[in-house]
């Protein structure tokens, strides 16, 4: 039985994940793996859902990575591919709505590689950030060999991925890794705000920005824009589109039919 756990509750249109280990400082064994990979599932494919926070238990962890004692010798051995955490990472992800990471104090090794697959960073001012991999002989592989240079200066991922170093709440924002630091009283509050936020607007716009994110980076710039002019017209031509011009003249808040708003 394992001491951890990964747990999803439906508040108010939010999704609310949280990683439950205190005790390892948030340390993910292989069930947890499995269990953050289906909470992301669920998340996807609840329509009462229509954004997630992310979110470790106490003030001293978010998530260290994977249990050393478990997950790592499992990998280390051959008896573990790598790939089977594919949907915790969210690689290869249809999750089309966003999550906000609220990132409460030590976020190291695929802890950190889990923030990083969220679109939306909120960290208390006392979260510490670091991919210790290397110094352990492996590396950070959980879709952070992909993502971090295409999300921050080469430099400053190249010194993250190869050095190990540790920063802090308020060099991951000037990286450009965090969307912005609060005090740590503050985070739940800032997370909130930022979720409610989400819920206002249109379910189909926002789908839209996440996909087209995603597929138009991979593309030469003329088949991009060609893309994009196609899922452009898509919300374009939306019934929230609509719904939102209609009530922008009528100057009242709207009320979108993919249910935001």
């Amino acid at each position: 039985m394992s001491d951890g756990r990964v747990t999803l509750e439906r508040v108010d249109g939010v999704g609310v994940i949280t990683i439950d280990r205190p005790a390892k400082l948030g340390a993910l064994t292989l069930a947890m793996y499995d269990e953050l990979g289906a909470a992301f599932a669920e998340v996807r494919d609840d329509p009462g859902i229509g954004v997630a926070i992310l979110t470790g238990t106490g003030d001293r962890a978010f998530c260290v990575g994977a249990d050393l004692g478990e997950s790592i010798p499992a990998l280390a051995s051959g008896r573990f591919d790598i790939r089977e955490w594919d949907a915790a990472h969210q690689k290869h992800t249809r999750l089309e709505k966003p999550v906000i990471a609220a990132v409460n104090g030590l976020c190291l090794g695929g802890g950190f590689e889990i923030v990083l697959s969220t679109e939306l960073r909120i960290a208390a001012a006392s979260a510490v950030f670091a991919l210790p991999e290397t110094g352990v002989g492996v590396v950070p592989a959980g879709g952070t060999l992909a993502r971090l240079t295409r999300q921050i200066p080469y430099p400053w991922a190249m010194e993250l991925m190869l050095l190990g170093t540790r920063i802090d709440a308020a060099t991951a924002l000037r990286y450009g890794i965090l969307n912005r630091v609060v005090p740590d009283a503050e985070l739940q509050e800032a997370a909130w705000a930022m979720a409610r936020r989400v819920l206002e607007l249109s379910r189909t716009a926002v789908a839209t920005v996440i996909r087209s994110v995603r597929e138009l980076g991979a593309l030469p710039l003329d088949a991009a824009f060609d893309r994009e002019a196609e899922l452009g017209q898509q919300a374009f031509t939306s019934p929230d589109a609509r719904e939102g011009l209609a009530a922008f003249a009528a100057r009242r808040a709207p009320r979108f039919p993919s249910g935001a708003g």
